[in-house]
């Protein structure tokens, strides 16, 4: 160990020994103490400058890989290290998914102290890179540079791609992403290019200004593609860009673009205004139908939600007598999904377009036993309603990583259905909430899914069963 000062030290020489939660690893110094750092992988010899110590734990990054393990593969990525995405690159893909496995036990156990079965094997990705069908570019006036460039005082410079670690004003500018299929490269690299030749401003993210913003690409399994380009005012330049872009790009199904200058870069609350081509994608599963606009929420990995659907209505073991409730329906894919096993599906969930979208869904597929409600959960979902609609047998919840809010929680346990599947991208949250129905359900399976290769990040479905007293 080397310690130059309070915020240089180095400790050499560690031995990474397993892979922790939040895409970390764990050693141990010399002395016991705990050491979580990045990008490392079970078995490598590592010397680590500290950037963070508490009494429990030291968190730090490799600076040296004195002695690599023999399981770590070569990162397939150019940013691996610098992109805070894809950090289990060098973990071979079963020990993520031991790793993954080993993370939802550890958060139902210790963190909701649940009494859990055992657990079905995770289930893994069939594709492991391009498995993405949406992504998120951001633009920025000054992109992320390295020590190097600006130990040489160079101009800041703009970029067109992920923001970088902690640095919310720093975007990485992305040469080739792997996550999602062509042309979404194709198309960045074009809008990027084009705006710096034309003198189009990259936005200023503390400032609050500018004008190429951020940008949405989604595609679909049969080869469809819709491109969302938002920008922070409007300009002389924006038709001639779009116009560009459509020309470079005919195999683009739905080009939009927004206006947006509030200081956040999501659009719910913003117009999505059709430039050229169809207003939506869709999506097949099964044989139905799902429109896909600029706003509606569907599953980013599109094999892997066919097998998380699929696992969720296992687990609701409908036999056409229920009325079900899908809670935070999205554009209403679990509720048709399972309707034909339900007396009734009632979907609930805030995006009005979303809702839309679902109701369009459900007509289109000739289901008419669904019915699709918009609103905030905790306002809509109240014992008026489920006395209006009726009570329900089962409850599938789907809700965002924040989990339910305990308003929502209380009125299912008042509701009381025979059973609850729970399906959760944040398996703490899910702990946390399903401890709040411990009193009254016992969990009877556990099934993972990894929705997110070479990313810590997981899936995970509960069934709940009431305990009749």
């Amino acid at each position: 160990m080397s310690r130059h000062s309070k915020l240089d030290v180095i400790l050499e020489n560690l031995v990474i020994e397993s892979v922790a939660a939040e895409g970390k690893a764990i050693a141990h110094t010399p002395e016991g103490q705990v050491v979580f750092v990045g990008f490392a992988v079970p078995g490598d010899v590592v010397n680590v400058r500290l950037v963070r110590k508490k009494k429990a734990w030291m968190e730090g990054t490799i600076v040296k890989l004195v002695k690599p393990s023999e399981m770590r593969l070569e990162p397939f990525c150019e940013h691996f290290g610098v992109c805070g995405g894809c950090r289990w690159q060098p973990l071979p893909y079963e020990i993520q998914l031991a790793a993954k496995q080993r993370q939802v036990y550890d958060q139902l156990t210790r963190i909701g102290h649940l009494q859990v079965p055992e657990f079905s094997p995770i289930l893994g990705s069939d594709k492991t890179v391009a498995y993405r069908n949406k992504l998120e570019y951001s633009a920025s006036c000054k992109r992320w540079m390295t020590q190097e460039e600006i130990d040489a005082g160079g101009p800041a410079q703009p970029g067109l791609g992920f923001h970088v670690g902690k640095f919310f004003d720093k975007v990485l500018d992305i040469r080739r992403c792997y996550l999602q299929p062509e042309p979404t490269n194709a198309i960045r690299l074009f809008i990027r290019n084009w705006s710096l030749e034309h003198g189009v401003s990259f936005y200023d993210i503390r400032e609050n200004h500018g004008q190429l913003r951020n940008m949405f690409v989604r595609t679909t399994e049969a080869g469809a593609v819709m491109l969302i380009i938002c920008f922070g005012e409007d300009f002389p330049q924006r038709i001639p860009l779009l116009e560009a872009v459509s020309e470079a790009f005919p195999q683009i199904s739905s080009l939009y673009y927004v206006i947006n200058g509030k200081k956040n870069d999501t659009i719910g609350d913003q117009e999505c205004i059709l430039f050229r081509g169809e207003e939506a994608i869709y999506e097949q599963m099964e044989g139905l139908r799902f429109k896909i606009g600029p706003k509606s929420f569907y599953q980013t990995n599109t094999g892997q939600a066919y097998k998380l659907y699929k696992v969720a209505r296992e687990l609701a073991a409908l036999s056409g007598r229920e009325t079900v409730y899908d809670l935070y329906t999205g554009t209403g894919t679990i509720a048709q999904f399972v309707s034909s096993g339900a007396s009734k599906v009632i979907g609930i969930e805030y995006v009005p377009e979303a809702i839309e979208d679902a109701r369009i869904n459900a007509a289109g597929n000739g289901i008419t036993n669904c019915e699709f409600f918009a609103g905030d959960m905790k306002d809509i979902l109240t014992a008026d309603f489920i006395a209006e609609h009726g009570r329900p047998d089962v409850i599938i919840a789907d809700p965002p990583r924040a989990g339910m809010h305990p308003d929502v929680v209380k009125t299912i346990l008042e509701a009381a259905p025979e059973r609850i599947v729970y399906v959760s991208c944040n398996p703490a949250t899910q702990a946390r909430d399903m401890e709040m129905m411990s009193g009254k359900y016992k969990i009877t399976a556990v099934q993972p899914v990894d929705m997110f290769p070479h990313t810590f990040h997981v899936e995970n479905v509960c069934r709940l069963d009431r305990i009749d007293s």
